[in-house]
């Protein structure tokens, strides 16, 4: 039975999804407009997906650090393609107190601008490269429509920057990070099918050489960007003087690259697995993998359960047992709503049986298995099968929503029908590119770099085509 106060998911996909952040008590609006408060349940998760990633940085040599929030309009200004791409996002700061600045000051909405500001000053020998830092901080972008954990004014994230000696060895880490953390991390722990490839020019950030990116699609058939590389080359050291005395004992400029990925990971875990009755966690990201709900205060009852919570969490599985003076269907309810993979209920009917009933969240089945098992195995297998069952269904509903165009009339039909992926050709116009966003909104996703063109023939104009691009509505 779905829950009451979540909107069904195909009667208006918006409101279940608002439904949802709301009823698992994930985030909440407050009044600073476009800005949400990340709710204790929220931050949880938020701190298990930071806590996976922050490993995968600093296993490849990455290191944390932190940087001011305030960025000088002179600093700013240093590159211009990067002050213009991000000019009507900025917000600004003109009072100090009660007195006016002397330069005002944006509050970053990234920080490329510091970072390289920073590596101007430390930067000396080729023996001082390369440079690979991250931070964990929040920036702020003041966008004119928000949603929660999609798009806000202010957002959790963490954005690398790294300076190298090399173009070779900085593309290497642009890739890298791509494939090998964004990519891994959506795949092994979101349990969501991620799409690669390159942006076009229209759509790469500003100031990049080229961006690679992340694409995730969500269960209504919308693309959400889910993390970007990007590599800079010289453009930022160019800019603010990173310089560098090279092998030959001369000087040169570093090689750049900058990335990041949000909070909006959430979003993307909310819109590709959850259900009318709340949120389903992949196990690997939820910050409790199982709940035991003792149906009674009967002392075999309660003995059971504490068992089961030691054996639990000797195995690092994160467990509580929930003796709350609420009844037992409001328990299992809870549960379902914070998508936590695993219910175990013990109750006085099982337990004359020599049984207990375990429940997966994403599928509801429900299992009896002996009281005395080896629990701790049990659940783990559980969860393991669920982690790649949920990927299996996303990956399976990826490919039935990714469709293949050859003509524009193909495009509009499949924009009427039902929205996704469009893989089609591209010439590489960026007039053809705005064409096609006259279709519905719809834009380029990313190129993909290791396909090659369907027909051969651009599905707007029927020039000859350079790119297989993937196209898609976006939140």
């Amino acid at each position: 039975m779905a829950n009451k106060k979540i909107t069904k998911r195909d009667e208006d996909f918006a409101k279940w999804y608002t439904d949802i952040v709301s009823a698992a008590h994930l985030a909440s609006y407050s009044n600073v407009k476009g800005c949400i408060i990340l709710e204790p349940y929220g931050y949880l998760i938020w701190e298990r997906m930071q806590k996976v990633l922050d490993e995968m940085f600093k296993k490849s040599g990455h290191q944390n650090i932190a940087m001011p929030m305030l960025i000088p309009e002179s600093l700013m200004k240093k590159e211009s393609e990067l002050i213009n791409g991000f000019a009507p996002e900025v917000a600004w700061v003109t009072e100090g107190g009660t007195n006016k600045l002397e330069e005002r000051m944006c509050i970053r909405p990234t920080s490329e601008t510091l970072f390289s500001d920073y590596y101007s000053n430390i930067v000396k020998s080729y023996r001082d490269l390369p440079i690979k830092y991250n931070q964990w901080c929040t920036v702020m972008r003041w966008e004119k429509e928000t949603r929660p954990f999609l798009r806000g004014r202010e957002f959790w994230w963490q954005e690398g920057h790294t300076v190298h000696e090399t173009k070779e060895e900085a593309e290497e880490e642009t890739r890298f990070i791509m494939e090998e953390v964004y990519k891994k991390f959506f795949y092994d722990y979101l349990a969501i099918p991620s799409i690669t490839g390159l942006k076009t020019e229209k759509e790469k950030f500003a100031g990049a050489e080229y961006t690679l990116t992340n694409e995730a699609l969500m269960y209504n058939g919308v693309s959400l960007q889910a993390g970007t590389s990007h590599y800079f080359g010289q453009k930022f050291s160019k800019a603010y003087d990173i310089k560098f005395l090279n092998r030959e004992n001369k000087w040169d400029y570093v090689y750049q690259t900058s990335w990041g990925t949000t909070s909006r990971m959430i979003g993307a875990v909310i819109m590709v697995h959850s259900d009318d009755d709340g949120l389903v966690l992949p196990p690997k990201i939820a910050p409790l993998e199982v709940v035991i709900v003792p149906i009674g205060r009967e002392k075999d009852i309660q003995d059971l359960a504490l068992k089961y919570q030691e054996a639990l969490a000797s195995k690092d599985i994160s467990v509580m047992i929930d003796n709350s003076e609420k009844s037992p269907g409001f328990k299992f309810s809870e549960a379902e709503v914070k998508g936590i993979p695993i219910r175990i209920e013990i109750g006085q009917r099982d337990l004359e049986n020599g049984e207990v009933t375990i429940v997966r969240r994403d599928t509801k089945e429900k299992m009896q298995i002996k009281k005395d098992a080896d629990i701790a195995s049990f659940v783990q297998e559980t969860m393991d099968k669920m982690q790649k069952d949920l990927l299996e269904k996303a990956l399976i509903r990826r490919d039935k929503m990714t469709y293949t165009a050859k003509t524009l009339d193909e495009v509009k039909k499949i924009m009427d029908n039902e929205p996704g992926f469009i893989k089609a050709d591209w010439c590489g116009d960026p007039e053809c590119e705005l064409k096609m966003k006259e279709i519905k909104g719809l834009k380029s996703r990313c190129i993909l770099e290791n396909e090659k063109p369907i027909t051969g023939k651009c599905v707007v104009c029927n020039k000859e085509a350079k790119h297989l691009v993937v196209w898609g509505i976006q939140y």
